[in-house]
């Protein structure tokens, strides 16, 4: 598990572009027949790739990564099946089939999970104080209308999974967003929400395509250049949009106070640096 620590709004506009990716950004997350964690400071979030491939593998349960004796001691977890493979995840000997886009939540207390299929997991874990049931939400039976305009080059279909009128948690919030063809912003104007971490995946980038993320304070913008399953971690005082030069989806994130999606602090497009 590799540890991420954070930067002041200061250090961060001071820094080049190798300190920026090293700080923020996390590449190589899906590796074949591997599970890699990865352990940010921000609201102590965990993110995971998991890719089983021939062979099932299990939540580590390591005292020395969690400060616990397994993994969801203290922790709840969401997990996103990022293919059109399907896959299982296996909670104390009862298995869950995953397909595209479908998101399990796994809460407190559960101690023996085993992701097993020729496939992707996203997961993001965050503390949890007490414990909720285990759901699955399928991507098919989300029916939300598309938002955004075409001629803004921002036209979006939304999908919450873990929020409060969905699958209940402590304090995980986890939702995708897939842009229509055409469409390449996401998340403009831009906000803030000093109540919460966001961390962003991005994937389904097509080869030879890219994503510019923007981040930073809003008169003080930075911007990383991300690929296919790259993840960003934006700290609470950071905006975070992105522009791509096709359309892509992404997997958001938070962990915080609270779960307000609608808690943020807009930025005007005229005001941004």
């Amino acid at each position: 598990m590799k540890f991420h620590y954070s930067a002041s709004p200061e250090t961060t506009n001071r820094m080049t572009t190798e300190q920026l990716r090293d700080t923020y950004l996390i590449e190589g997350i899906f590796q074949p027949g591997q599970l890699v964690a990865h352990y940010t400071d921000l609201d102590r979030m965990l993110v995971l790739g998991v890719s089983p491939g021939a062979a099932s593998l299990a939540l580590p349960n390591d005292p020395k990564s969690t400060g616990t004796d397994y993994f969801l001691e203290r922790r709840e977890i969401g997990i996103l099946n990022l293919t059109a493979t399907p896959g299982a995840v296996t909670i104390g000997g009862v298995k869950h089939e995953l397909g595209h886009l479908d998101c399990l939540y796994i809460g407190l207390g559960e101690r023996d999970v085993v992701f097993s299929g020729d496939t992707r997991f996203y997961c993001v874990s965050t503390p949890a104080h007490a414990k909720h049931p285990t759901a699955i939400m399928r991507g098919e039976d989300i029916k939300t209308d598309p938002i955004g305009d075409p001629a803004n080059a921002n036209r979006r279909v939304i999908r919450r999974y873990i929020h409060q009128n969905g699958i209940k948690s402590c304090q995980l919030v986890m939702g995708c967003t897939t842009l229509e063809a055409g469409s390449v912003w996401n998340t403009m104007p831009s906000h803030t929400h000093s109540r919460r971490t966001e961390v962003y995946l991005y994937f389904d980038v097509q080869p030879g395509q890219m994503v510019v993320h923007l981040m930073g304070e809003p008169q003080r913008t930075r911007n990383l250049i991300v690929h296919d399953r790259d993840i960003v971690l934006s700290p609470a005082w950071s905006i975070h949009s992105g522009v791509g030069t096709a359309s892509y989806r992404f997997v958001w994130a938070m962990g915080g106070d609270n779960q307000t999606f609608e808690d943020m602090d807009a930025v005007a497009i005229k005001d941004m640096r």
